[in-house]
């Protein structure tokens, strides 16, 4: 029969009260045995005491001299033994002389090792039992006894009453031991039920005790309540987050640790069909197939957690994308970008396009030029054709100079050096370049960046991203304005810096979110007066997206505007 936890704990707790009340039991008789030995034999060594001094040399006065103590003290043996064992009176026995040697009994080995002692047997004279006393004296022994008797074994015996009482507390305490375990069981019952009818009972039908343990009942019941929807939430979040997946536009995979497939949605396997030369229905192809060698490479070193690349495969591009959780296991992401590196292939290919087309009227321009300049024609008609064809000529320039520097760094990003740049340097140099345009709109320029900082990218980009916002405010910002320029924090992997000017700012802030679209212009007509070719911005921010950063615009609440971006260390 198996005991449940309350009677267990009554027993051990039984069990354990039983023991220590019986030590203590066993412990005080015994003690109170000894006190009444220890006082039994102090009354004898008196007698011991009052026996030698009643004594002589003259052994054949013993008799006479020690009959008034045997006449006294009813009972009482009295023997005197030589230091060599030998009985020299004994007033039960008349032919003491006779007795065998004393020696070897217990009382007179005690007494010779300790000076008394006591001993309780059977004489070997008579038969019957004594409480033998011994005490060495300097020339004898002196050894007095009583008759054992079943009065002298009372008195020797423990009070009972001591024992009366430590069994009436140790009912007591089972009683006490009863109660307590009886309730402390009826808590962990209520508990046991709970747990193993938790969805067939509510929690608020237990009623559990006002103490501390039925506090401890009622917090496990509320943390089960919040366990129970914390789950059911998940469990909704999760199939919120399964049907998002399954009617996503990317293919979703998510594979274990051990490298087992968890989940996937129907477009994984329309992809993976797409990219194999086989049809597959499991997706664990992936895992296999020599196209995705590069995943598998991924998967093996594991030295980043994250991992991406595109696939060209039957006339479609797809992007691969994989990141490891914490926990190992990883998914995979492939999407269909045909379309989108269609459209920018076009974009590139516009811009070259435009690039190419330029080159042509800047040729004619120039051509024409010289042949004006060569003509006879009325000078200050000739000055001023000269003049605006050259200026025609430089805003084209720059032109290709900025469609070619985008295109450059969308098409081989591969093709910029890196080296570690001094942001400090960089701006004072910089700061030389454009004196005159800032000194003609008074223009202020200051920066709050820390001398040593450093980032390893392209000089030649940096000094663009700053170059450009610098020549945007002394364009579009107005006159008498200051300039800030500030690394405002930094990460593991990012600086961040902050460029901000105290000009006119941008009116409407629909504006904000297209600044850094190519050829883009808040006011057309007054942007072309201003010149600049429209790519600046745009310059800016690929720029920025070189470095493995991002940059957004705002307006500044105290006037003007501010570019807040991120370059990557």
């Amino acid at each position: 029969m198996k005991l449940t936890y309350r009677q267990r704990m009554f027993l051990y707790f039984a069990v354990l009260f039983t023991c220590f009340t019986m030590g203590i039991i066993v412990f005080e008789r015994s003690r109170e045995t000894t006190f009444k030995t220890e006082a039994l034999e102090g009354k004898l060594d008196v007698y011991a005491e009052l026996i030698q001094n009643s004594l002589t040399d003259d052994v054949s006065s013993y008799k006479e001299n020690l009959s008034l103590i045997s006449s006294v003290v009813s009972n009482l043996r009295i023997s005197v033994i030589d230091l060599q064992g030998n009985v020299l009176y004994d007033n039960i026995v008349d032919s003491y002389s006779t007795m065998e040697n004393h020696l070897n009994r217990e009382e007179i080995k005690i007494a010779q090792l300790k000076g008394n002692g006591s001993y309780i047997r059977k004489s070997e004279t008579n038969n019957q039992p004594y409480l033998y006393y011994a005490k060495k004296f300097i020339d004898r022994y002196i050894r007095v006894a009583l008759p054992h008797t079943v009065q002298l074994r009372h008195f020797l015996q423990a009070d009972n009453m001591f024992l009366y009482f430590l069994l009436v507390l140790f009912v007591v305490f089972l009683f006490v031991i009863h109660k307590i375990t009886a309730q402390f069981g009826a808590s962990i019952n209520k508990l046991r039920n709970f747990a193993l009818q938790s969805h067939e009972v509510s929690p608020t039908s237990i009623q559990f005790t006002e103490d501390e343990l039925g506090e401890i009942g009622r917090k496990i019941i509320e943390n089960y309540r919040l366990l129970e929807e914390n789950r059911k939430n998940i469990f909704l979040e999760r199939q919120k987050l399964l049907q998002h997946i399954q009617i996503s536009e990317e293919g979703i995979c998510f594979i274990s640790s051990l490298n087992e497939i968890e989940f996937y949605n129907g477009l994984f396997i329309q992809y993976i069909n797409q990219i194999t030369d086989n049809p597959v229905s499991n997706p664990n192809v992936i895992l296999l197939d020599d196209v995705f060698v590069d995943l598998h490479k991924f998967i093996i070193s594991r030295e980043v957690n994250y991992f991406e690349s595109k696939i060209e495969k039957h006339g479609k591009v797809f992007s691969l994308k994989a990141t490891i959780f914490d926990d190992n296991s990883f998914e995979v992401i492939l999407t269909d970008i045909t379309q989108q590196e269609k459209m920018q292939q076009l974009k590139q290919e516009m811009t070259g396009n435009i690039a190419h087309e330029l080159r042509t009227p800047i040729t004619s321009i120039r051509a024409y030029l010289e042949t004006v300049l060569d003509q006879n024609i009325p000078e200050d008609r000739k000055q001023y054709f000269t003049l605006q064809a050259y200026n025609q000529t430089i805003t084209l320039s720059e032109l290709i100079k900025d469609m070619s520097l985008i295109a450059e760094i969308e098409e081989a990003p591969n093709t910029f050096e890196l080296e570690e740049i001094n942001f400090v340097e960089l701006l004072e140099k910089l700061k030389d370049e454009v004196h005159g345009g800032l000194i003609k709109k008074n223009i202020k320029i200051s920066w709050s960046i820390p001398d040593n900082l450093t980032i390893k990218g392209n000089s030649g980009l940096i000094n663009a991203i700053f170059r450009n916002l610098i020549e945007n405010v002394v364009r579009h910002a107005g006159e008498n304005i200051e300039i800030n320029i500030s690394a405002f924090n930094e990460d593991n992997e990012y600086h961040y810096f902050s460029f901000y000017d105290t000009g006119v700012g941008i009116g409407d802030e629909k504006h904000l979110q297209r600044l850094f679209e190519r050829f883009y212009r808040v006011h057309e007509g007054r942007a072309r007066d201003t010149g600049g070719s429209g790519l600046g911005l745009s310059i800016v921010k690929n720029a920025v997206l070189f470095h493995k950063g991002r940059i957004s615009a705002k307006n500044r609440k105290e006037g003007g505007l501010e570019f807040i971006f991120q370059l990557h260390k």
